[in-house]
Order: C-alpha cells, then structure tokens, then sequence
C-alpha cells in the first residue's frame, strides 16, 4: 500500500462528472489562549468537470483556508476531501505533491511569476514540473490568452493585466481537470479584472476545467456558473447577486 500512497493516477472525467467533493469539512485551530476556533464548518461541495464556481467572501471568511485544504497544502481536522474520486488523505505528502504539479493549476491575486524567468519560461516550467513535454506547448498557451510576440518579456516587462494572463497560461498549459484562484483579480482594476475574469472562466469551459474562484468582488459571479457565498466558515448557495441598492428619492 505504500507505493499506492506515493503516487497520483489521473483518470479521464467527462464534462460533468465530479472531479472535487468536500463531505463535512472543518479545519479547527487554537488561539494564543487555548481556545478552539473553527475556520472552516462542515463544509459540502461537490463542483463538476468544466464547472465555474465562485466563492464570495470578506477576508478571514474561510475561503483561502479551503483553497489550500482542496489543494492538499493543507489536512482539514476531519472530513473528506475527494479529488477525481481520490481521497487526499490517502495519497500521503508526496502523492498529493504529484496531484498538484499534474491535475491542479493554481492563480493567484499577486501572480506568483518568477521575475527571473521569460513569460515563455515561467509557463513552460509547469510543464517541466509535471513531467510533459514542451512540444510548443508553452507558446501555443500563451497565443491563446493574447500574449503572441511576448513570450520573451520578463514580469517586470509586462503589465499586470499581462502577468496575470501568463499565470492563466501557466495553470492552463498542462490540461488539468481543476484551477484554484485566490482573489485572481484582487491586484487589478477593475477593466482589467473583468477581462482576466472572462478569459479564465471561457478557457476553463473549453478545456473542460473546473474552476473555483475565491474573491471578495462581485464582479467574478457574472462570470459563474454557480455562486456560493463563504461567512464565518459556512457555504451558502446564491443564485444571484442581490440587486444594487436604488437611492432614495
């Protein structure tokens, strides 16, 4: 069973199969004096292939706390989560390493690009780190969120709208069935956003990639399938966002 824990298979979902189920999740930790704090609360979420989901939250609802635990950077203090029927807990530390590098592409608000690195570079090195070959791979990704003709800039070359955009390449390029976004949209104005927004969520449902968002804006549920809103460790579904408020006359 060792040699079971140390590795990750991926197996083929078709679109709408599940590819993440969470079963009565809490992740518990205790303050300076002691006391128990509940980050996360019996959490339940099933999201399915090609599926685009956002998480509405303030900061400190819980929502990066459940990114990690579905990444498997972190263990809940009981529950379940499964990924493309695989029980995390089951793969031990090096198992869910491999799931992360293969299946998992990760977004994040501040774009997490190594400045040292070519656009070309920092995206083709998700395909070294998962084990695939290049075979144009990394340029092809780039072309397809309109950075054609800039695959040798460095980040601090490009805008921020840009860098975002190879971190969407990035996550793109190796096929996996999930992206994790953490406030993808949280270091750009709001133009931007809304066009890094539309090309993520479009790139997701052709590729057939689930996708999870986690923000605090509402601009990301125009774009969702389905918007699930986060407060004080609970999940809430909302069909839609409540409408703006009119002012008094």
């Amino acid at each position: 069973m060792a040699g079971t824990r140390a590795c990750y298979k991926r197996s083929a979902m078709a679109p709408g199969t599940i590819v993440l189920r969470v079963e009565d999740l809490w992740k518990e930790y205790r303050d300076g004096d002691g006391t128990v704090v509940a980050a996360l609360r019996g959490l339940r979420l099933e999201v399915a292939a090609g599926e685009v989901v956002t998480l509405l939250g303030r900061s400190g609802s819980g929502k990066t706390t459940l990114l990690n635990l579905l990444a498997g950077l972190d263990q809940p203090t009981r529950g379940r989560v499964e990924f493309e029927g695989a029980d995390l807990s089951t793969l031990g530390e090096r198992g869910r390493t491999q799931l992360r590098r293969r299946r998992i592409g990760f977004v994040f608000q501040f774009f997490n690009l190594l400045p040292t690195l070519t656009a070309l570079e920092n995206v083709a090195l998700a395909l070294e780190l998962a084990g695939l070959p290049d075979g144009g791979r990394a340029r092809d990704a780039l072309g397809a969120v309109g950075l054609g003709g800039k695959e040798r800039r460095r980040p601090f070359e490009l805008s921020g709208g840009e860098q975002q955009r190879v971190a969407v390449a990035r996550a793109l390029v190796k096929g996996p069935a999930v992206i994790l976004a953490d406030e993808p949209t949280g270091n750009l104005d709001t133009a931007t956003g809304d066009l890094v927004l539309e090309l993520l969520s479009r790139r997701c449902r052709e590729d057939g990639a689930a996708l999870l968002m986690a923000t605090h804006a509402p601009l990301a549920a125009q774009r969702a399938d389905r918007v699930l809103r986060m407060e004080d460790g609970t999940l809430t579904p909302a069909t839609a966002l409540p409408p703006p408020a009119v002012p008094a006359p």
